[in-house]
């Protein structure tokens, strides 16, 4: 679909998000092919590393509000809980290059890539509490754990950006670059890894997220229920709301 870009050359399958006059934001569409992709590139023996990006503008402004309230995800096999199993999973090197905006899973997504690579306009945030709900992607066990405890409080529950070296200095990015040279730099980085034995990454990838992967797996199917139920309580339906109706929420009464 044009809204996912999916190009692969020299060992490397990137994907990219095509939607900037939305801020590429991501619908229930754009999810599945996103999942599809990972599905192929997983499977193709040619394939040795991917990489996601945006634009130099933006990366992504997270779930497309409108979409997600016509089609939420309603069990474990919704497009969007499928692709985060699927990079979750995924046995290959996994590449980011993010500029501009990342927000909510535009960032939590990244905690389940090898390597990320940031412009040095990027904004990361993960604003679900101001949406009524709470993290998903196993970014509640993640975040934490490579932030400090401190830290992720700030990020989950004030859900304000944090700019690209913040990002670096707790970890999330490998390198600040101008937005322009980001996703050629992360494409370079990626066809690096392409051109090692596949074997190797595989092997090395598997032991270095072994302690954690099935905490991983627990995390995001907890949070994927608590996330489900909260979607369907008042104060997500005023925050939901208030977006749609361009006004601030009140949560005064919830």
């Amino acid at each position: 679909m044009s809204d996912i870009l999916v190009h692969t050359e020299a060992g490397v399958t990137t994907l990219t998000f095509n939607r900037v006059d939305k801020k590429n934001s991501i619908t229930s569409r754009m999810y599945a092919a996103l999942a599809d992709a990972l599905d192929a590139a997983r499977d193709d023996a040619a394939v040795r590393c991917v990489l996601i990006q945006g634009d130099a503008t933006i990366f992504s402004a997270g779930n497309d509000i409108g979409d997600f309230l016509n089609q939420p995800p309603s069990t474990q096999e919704s497009p969007v809980f499928r692709f985060l199993r699927g990079i979750a999973a995924f046995p290959k090197p996994v590449v980011a290059a993010v500029c501009g905006p990342a927000v909510g899973i535009g960032t939590t997504l990244l905690f389940h890539c090898d390597l990320v690579y940031a412009g040095d306009n990027a904004a990361f945030s993960m604003p679900f509490v101001n949406l009524g709900l709470c993290p998903e992607a196993a970014s509640s066990l993640l975040v934490p754990q490579m932030f400090g405890y401190h830290r992720a409080a700030e990020a989950l529950l004030l859900g304000e950006p944090f700019m690209a070296e913040a990002a670096l200095e707790v970890g999330l990015v490998n390198r600040v670059l101008p937005p322009t040279e980001c996703n050629a730099y992360a494409q370079q980085q990626a066809r690096k890894l392409a051109a090692k034995p596949l074997s190797a990454l595989i092997e090395t990838k598997r032991l270095l997220k072994k302690t954690q992967s099935a905490a991983v797996v627990e995390r995001m199917d907890e949070e994927g229920a608590s996330f489900g139920r909260m979607l369907r309580e008042p104060a997500a339906r005023e925050a939901f709301t208030a977006f749609m109706e361009k006004r601030r929420p009140d949560f005064s009464k919830v």
